[in-house]
Formats: structure tokens, sequence, C-alpha cells
């Protein structure tokens, strides 16, 4: 519908848009709603990998706290038919060592659901470091791979270890 509308000097005017100027407001539009959304995914996609990244940063932090908590007692008194290692020994965890777990992470919902998980690998490295006085590095990288761009990550805690400390 066209207006018509009467100017000073008695002559009709007519007021409305054109087809070009409301064909390029929509396209400015859809310009916009497309960024905001692309935008919005992007910043749902960081957040779901800085989740997953705490997670594995997590579990990392566990399994060299697991490592550390190994018993480890070089001053008590050797036995007599050599060195003895594994648990309830004074060495349970010798150097060098390496274990691997394997974990599944709970990202959302119900956690028998099979989409709400994601796998990642803990290997953990004992590196006995130096003799005198004794101390040992315990190194825990936690592999996994990010679900919606299939690249893997690595998040590494490591942590030094004197003898008798639990």
């Amino acid at each position: 519908m066209i207006l018509h509308l009467t100017t000073k000097n008695g002559k009709a005017a007519d007021a409305g848009f054109t087809l070009v100027e409301i064909l390029v407001s929509l396209l400015i539009f859809s310009l916009v709603s497309g960024g905001l959304m692309s935008g919005y995914a992007q910043i749902n996609r960081m957040a779901e990998w800085s989740s997953m990244s705490l997670a594995a940063q997590a579990f990392a932090a566990q399994g060299v706290e697991q490592a550390r908590a190994a018993a480890w007692r070089p001053h008590d008194a050797p036995p007599a038919t050599g060195p003895q290692t594994g648990p309830g020994t004074p060495d349970e965890l010798s150097a060098p060592t390496n274990y691997v777990c394997s974990p599944d992470f709970q990202i959302m919902g119900n956690p028998a659901s099979t989409n709400s998980t994601f796998w990642g690998t803990n290997y953990v490295s004992v590196t006995q470091i130096l003799d005198n006085p004794p101390l040992r590095q315990i190194q825990c990288d936690c592999h996994w791979t990010f679900p919606l761009t299939g690249k893997c990550f690595t998040n590494t805690v490591i942590l030094l270890r004197a003898p008798d400390q639990q």
C-alpha cells in the first residue's frame, strides 16, 4: 500500500520503500544474523574444548598423584636377595617405569548414554633424576581427542619427588 501525501505546494508525494531498499535491508540483516550465529557456535565450541581440556588436566594430575603416593623408602634395609620392588615393598614404583590407564570422561547428561563421554589415556613415567640425594621425576601425559574436530591433544603434569614423601 502506498500512502499519498500532499506537499506544501499541493502536489501529491508518494511515501514508501522501493524494492531495492528492501532487498538491501534484508541483505544487511542476513549478514548480521549470520555473523551472530557463527560467533555463538564458535564460542560454544571453545567452551566445550575448554571443559574437555580441564577434565584431561585433572585426570593427568590424578595420575601423577597416584604415582607420587607409592611408597619409596630407599633408606630401609635392602633385602638380602637383591632389590625388591612392587606393592608392599620399600620401592612400590621403581624408576624407570611406565604405565598406562584409559579412563572415560563424562561430559554431559546421563552416564549410561553412549554419547556423553570421551576417552583419554594417561601415560605415567617415573625417571630417576639424582642418586644422591635421591630424586625422581614423575610425568603424566593425558592424550585425548576433541570429538568435534578429531584433533589429538596432550595435557602434561610433571613433579619431582624425594623419598619418604607421602
